[in-house]
């Protein structure tokens, strides 16, 4: 025997019907309810796979900072290099000439001059 299927109305699909989620009692969706799973599926597939390339991006610029960092400290320190190379390389062409460091600091001197004095010349 042939299964009859008998025609129901249903009642019209409000906006409210969708909130509350009353749609998916429906004949019609109880069909389709393996699409629904796989759409539902993908979907938080989706999600994760973008909540993981979020991470990466955090964990990539977490390094460009930490990499920006590393270089101001080299460049720093190549400076300081290049100083006491020129300090020492300094030194021997001091010591090769034989001459010594001050003991005393000259003094400097100031002369001002009187504004009339300025003026007259």
């Amino acid at each position: 025997m042939a299964k009859r299927t008998t025609y129901r109305p249903q009642k019209r699909l409000t906006f409210i019907d969708i909130i509350k989620g009353n749609f998916l009692n429906r004949d019609e969706i109880k069909i389709h309810y393996r699409y629904f799973l796989l759409l539902f599926v993908l979907m938080m597939a989706m999600i994760y796979s973008n909540h993981l390339v979020n991470k990466k991006i955090e964990i990539v610029n977490a390094l460009k900072e930490e990499t920006e960092e590393y270089k101001s400290r080299n460049a720093y320190a190549q400076s300081k290099l290049i100083k006491v190379k020129m300090e020492s390389e300094l030194g021997k062409e001091v010591a090769r000439d034989s001459l010594m460091t001050l003991e005393s600091h000259p003094h400097k001197l100031l002369i001002k001059l009187d504004s009339t004095d300025a003026k007259t010349k």
